[in-house]
């Protein structure tokens, strides 16, 4: 929001209608000498040419820009932010994304088509984060391997970076879902959040990994943390289209999408979550919106200003336009200011 920190300058605008009316009375009528050489019934100078009076008065109008600019920057123009600062903490909430190749298979459903699981999954977390402003955000991506992208943290902007920068088949083939969990608890369980749970979104089985899925929901459940599974993806045939990170091939072709939703749901049960299963974008979206709902935490906050000074800009502009229109008047038009 535009703000003026010294709206009194604004009053030098007058001087433009006043000008104005001056000059139509006849006070600041341009001056002339005649040089009379013979008595011949002259006229003074007038621009004959129709491209010369437009640029003319062109340069009269910069002159008049430059000057309500100027104007503006007198007045310290500043543009206000309102900051929301929380003085207390809100919840934790870390996703477990699955980026096995299988997550590249286009058939989450939009209203114009349809998109990959691993690009749906993408969508649905950036409209959880744009409308969530205390919680903090974290991000484990997992395939055959896990690795932690972004620990739990209120920059969007950072987070957002690196969700956009993982692909598919970039840790490995499998679904080490067991792996992931662990790995995400790690991360949770010395955290001073209020609320800490788990949102795990996956296509598949735990087909990879040392860790079985029921040990790692215990140990959510002991740690205090909740899990909520996603189970995205449709059965049947599929097609489906990734880059192999090995040779670095496209891959196409179909694949046969058959995983049991059941171990999914227990391990929801035992750390106090839920199972959504998600065919399409919207499903996942109210499903995304109802998990944030029951982790929300109440929080206090205040808001802060914070101002940015941009008479420089405007400064800038003014003499701009000064500028040219000296340029125009003075070497174009040859008229003596």
């Amino acid at each position: 929001m535009l703000h003026f920190e010294n709206p009194f300058a604004f009053i030098f605008l007058l001087v433009l209608p006043i000008f104005y009316a001056l000059k139509k009375t006849g006070l600041f009528r341009h001056h002339s000498f005649s040089l009379t050489i013979s008595d011949w019934g002259g006229k003074t100078f007038v621009y004959e040419d129709k491209i010369r009076k437009i640029l003319s008065v062109f340069a009269n109008f910069l002159l008049i820009s430059g000057f309500i600019f100027l104007t503006i920057s007198f007045s310290n123009p500043v543009i206000r932010h309102q900051e929301k600062i929380f003085t207390s903490r809100g919840s934790d909430i870390l996703f477990v994304l699955d980026t096995s190749p299988s997550m590249a298979s286009r058939d989450i459903a939009l209203v114009n088509g349809s998109t990959t699981r691993i690009e749906a999954s993408r969508q649905g977390i950036k409209s959880l984060i744009s409308s969530e402003n205390g919680s903090s955000f974290g991000l484990v991506a997992m395939a055959s391997e896990a690795a932690l992208i972004v620990p739990p943290t209120k920059d969007k902007n950072f987070f957002l970076n690196r969700l956009d920068a993982l692909s598919v088949g970039e840790f490995g083939e499998g679904s080490a879902i067991g792996i992931g969990l662990t790995t995400a608890i790690y991360h949770l369980v010395s955290s001073a959040a209020p609320k800490k749970c788990i949102v795990l979104i996956t296509d598949g089985e735990n087909n990879a990994g040392e860790i079985h899925i029921e040990t790692a929901a215990n140990l959510a459940n002991e740690k205090g943390i909740t899990i909520y599974a996603l189970g995205i993806g449709t059965k049947g045939s599929v097609p489906i289209e990734y880059i192999d990170k090995k040779s670095g091939k496209i891959r196409s072709g179909f694949y046969e999408s058959d995983f049991n939703a059941e171990p999914l749901q227990k391990i929801a049960g035992i750390a106090n979550g839920k199972y959504f299963g998600i065919e399409n974008l919207n499903e996942l979206s109210s499903s995304l919106s109802e998990i944030s709902q029951n982790e929300e935490e109440t929080q206090s906050f205040y808001y802060r200003s914070r101002d940015t000074e941009c008479y420089g800009f405007f400064l800038a502009i003014a003499m701009l336009l000064f500028f040219t229109a000296f340029a125009l008047k003075r070497i174009i038009l040859s008229e003596l200011l």
